[in-house]
């Protein structure tokens, strides 16, 4: 048999709705996705976390706490971006720490955990927490294709991930351009010389996942993410349905029931209508295009939207053409947060300016300092010697050079909102202006007709509360600090 990921709740509506599908969608049939009898269902991790305080007002913690209360029997997994957590910057190891142990306390049970580098040290610190908080750590191989990615490089980097503590590999094709020969050789390949179960995710953007997914299963992938198929498709991953059927009544059959699937799919086509308006059409359209350039649909979606400020729409030909050269000089990045940004931005800067790396943005000098981790090759000369100008870059792991910031969060979060839990300081530490305006939201209040015209993306000025008291927070500790961090916090086992 086979395990089905579901990842309606996750990645099917951040593939194609921009990630907003709000709890309330989620929890009237979670109930029955729970009797399914799925592998795991993926919900939270990914832009999930921002996009709930960002756009949808809610809390994300919440949002796991009243899935896991419904959810009773089956696992519930995350994607964590490994030392990025949910961000999009390194955190410090004790950030990191508090932030798994916090997850499967309120109820995730795998972590999902990648490096968009495949820089095995960016992974450590969240497998070893994961573990000791009893979750079951997945590590993650971005699945990408350059002269350096070879099945062997593959192979040590998952023997490599083994040796870390991982308990599972995820294959994790995030720009659906995986084919299907070569993902069922590296599946192989890493079952029978790592000796861990293989999960593998892709998306259906080049029209190859159903016959990828064939492969891997056939060659011993141990479970595959899908989407229920009104959220299924396009840049999402395949149709649940579809996958569940070809398997029946063969040696991979799914244990899943295509008739008890078509009431979840009934149910989901009822939320998509309500998310319409945000539903744009070429996410769902097959794109072969992305065999040659590897740019995600996510990322293709954001050099558009750059060049449409500039206007210069007309550009995205030359813009799609840079992105490999850039890559190449980058050595050779997998296009996936962050890298996919970073990538992405400075290719539309050496077309827009005319000249190849005239404007080198703040990312990209982080990144051949050295601050990103290791690149799969060699940075290219020019590019090193422009950036550094004989400076040597870093080579420890870049956590390393992050001190601890958890007690600093503490102090300025409770300044905000006495009596705060763990998982808000810890949101704080991550995000920390965009939870202090979901405070200031919270504590001015909105109307629906508000969140859900933010909730399509529509920019709109919200109605703030004066912000001097936090502005101007009062000097020393608060009461609660002083008092020992009892009360609500210690509720939530901090």
């Amino acid at each position: 048999m086979v395990g089905i990921t579901e990842t309606v709740l996750r990645d099917g509506h951040q593939s194609l709705i921009a990630t907003r599908m709000r709890t309330r969608h989620m929890l009237p049939i979670l109930d029955r996705m729970d009797q399914m009898g799925y592998r795991s269902l993926e919900v939270w991790g990914g832009a999930t976390f921002d996009v709930c305080y960002r756009f949808l007002n809610e809390d994300p913690w919440e949002r796991l706490r009243s899935l896991k209360r419904v959810a009773q029997k089956t696992p519930l997994q995350m994607l964590l971006r490994g030392q990025n957590l949910v961000g999009y910057r390194h955190y410090p190891d004790d950030i990191v720490e508090r932030f798994c142990a916090r997850a499967a306390a309120e109820g995730v049970d795998i972590f999902r955990i990648f490096d968009a580098l495949n820089d095995p040290r960016n992974m450590e610190t969240a497998i070893r927490a994961v573990r000791k908080a009893g979750g079951t750590a997945q590590a993650t191989i971005c699945y990408t294709e350059s002269p350096v990615h070879t099945l062997d490089s593959f192979v040590a980097l998952g023997q490599r991930l083994k040796d870390l503590g991982a308990q599972e590999l995820c294959l994790k094709d995030m720009g659906g351009f995986m084919p299907p020969e070569p993902a069922a050789q590296l599946v192989r390949a890493l079952t029978r010389e790592v000796g861990l179960k293989v999960a593998v995710h892709t998306h259906s953007t080049s029209g190859m996942a159903l016959m990828t997914l064939h492969r891997v299963i056939e060659a011993g992938a141990s479970s595959v993410d899908t989407a229920i198929s009104p959220f299924s498709g396009g840049t999402s991953q395949p149709p649940t349905e579809s996958v569940v059927a070809a398997l029946e009544g063969t040696e991979w059959r799914t244990g899943l029931s295509v008739s008890n699937l078509s009431e979840i799919a009934t149910y989901f086509q009822g939320v998509l209508e309500h998310y319409r308006p945000m539903l744009d059409m070429k996410s769902l359209q097959v794109d072969p295009q992305v065999l040659l350039h590897q740019v995600p649909g996510g990322m293709l979606s954001n050099l558009f939207s750059q060049l449409k400020e500039q206007g210069a729409r007309d550009r995205l030909g030359a813009v799609l053409a840079e992105v490999p050269r850039v890559r190449e000089d980058l050595g050779y990045p997998p296009l996936v947060t962050p890298t996919s940004q970073i990538v992405g931005t400075q290719a539309v800067f050496n077309v827009m300016v005319g000249e190849r790396y005239k404007v080198v943005t703040e990312e990209v000098r982080n990144y051949v300092k050295g601050l990103y981790g290791l690149p799969p090759a060699p940075i290219s000369d020019a590019l090193r010697a422009k950036v550094l100008q004989g400076a040597p870059a870093i080579t420890v792991r870049p956590a390393e050079l992050l001190g601890p910031e958890f007690d600093k969060a503490l102090s300025e979060t409770v300044r905000l909102l006495p009596g705060a839990t763990e998982a808000e300081v810890l949101s704080f530490a991550i995000f920390p202006q965009v939870f202090k305006d979901y405070l200031a939201r919270r504590q001015g209040g909105i109307d629906e007709e508000t969140l859900t015209a933010a909730a399509a993306g529509i920019y709109l000025a919200f109605q703030r509360p004066k912000r001097a008291a936090r502005d101007h927070p009062p000097a020393g500790p608060s009461p609660w600090v002083q008092a020992g961090r009892t009360g609500h916090s210690r509720r939530r086992g901090f």
